[in-house]
């Protein structure tokens, strides 16, 4: 049982990086297209669409004390 709460928390904070990291490149993408007066195109906005997703699972993550 102890075996398995350890994959679980392992497999828990790999994913918690994963969404951190992509939330960040989202971020830094974004704000290259928006230098460049793209955020009226296709690619902006499925940006802000998943750094919406990500930033909504980082919030969870805050309101049951997981970050």
């Amino acid at each position: 049982m102890e075996q398995m709460d350890e994959k679980r928390l392992a497999a828990f904070e790999k994913m918690l990086t994963f969404v951190q990291q992509e939330y960040d490149k989202t971020k830094e993408k974004m704000a290259a297209l928006k230098a460049d007066g793209k955020e009226k195109s296709a690619t902006y906005r499925q940006l802000m669409g998943n750094k919406l997703t990500y930033q909504n699972l980082l919030a969870m993550y805050r309101l049951y004390d997981l970050l």
